[in-house]
């Protein structure tokens, strides 16, 4: 009879702690904050590429502003936040407070889009429509992310956007 107990003691133990193991691991697992980020650059495109999408001879500007707005799977507004440019053009969205209620319709690639907003360059404040900027640019997945013990963020790009100089001299032909 006690080499019986004996016997079933160490299979006891096993599952006691394969049940300890999993409940911890699963913990852990709930304690990472996965976040979403949103990520990119605004330009001031050069007059010389007036009318056109590209960004050649186009300069980083500083402090614009751009909005980050999600939608639902039923088109309703989810989520909006404004975000300003680094001194190098260069804007990092953290959205907190972003929430998915559909995995696939609710996905920031299907959901999110960034549009201008403002400049604050006297000189170089239209929104010009490069890249989607006023009707809304999507988002790519970059395979970008940082980790952390308690943290995680996907980082999606944007862009890149630019507005486009108020007054450029007339082209003339030669």
């Amino acid at each position: 009879m006690a080499a019986q107990r004996l016997f079933s003691f160490p299979p006891l133990m096993f599952f006691l702690l394969l049940a300890f193991v999993t409940f911890r691991y699963s913990q852990a697992a709930e304690e990472v904050a996965a976040d979403v980020v949103v990520e990119g650059v605004v330009y001031c495109q050069s007059c010389d590429r007036y009318g056109s999408w590209s960004l050649t001879g186009a300069e980083p500007l500083p402090a614009a502003k751009v909005g980050v707005a999600c939608k639902d799977y039923n088109g309703r507004v989810s989520y909006y936040k404004a975000f300003s440019a680094d001194q190098h053009g260069y804007f990092y969205a953290q959205l907190q407070g972003f929430k998915m209620n559909h995995y696939y319709l609710d996905h920031p690639l299907q959901a999110c889009k960034v549009h201008l907003l403002s400049s604050p360059h006297p000189t170089c404040n239209l929104m010009s429509n490069v890249n989607w900027g006023i009707d809304g640019s999507p988002l790519r997945y970059e395979n970008k992310k940082l980790y952390g013990e308690t943290y995680e963020a996907v980082i999606y790009a944007a862009g890149p956007l630019a507005f486009r100089p108020n007054k450029c001299p007339v082209k003339t032909k030669d």
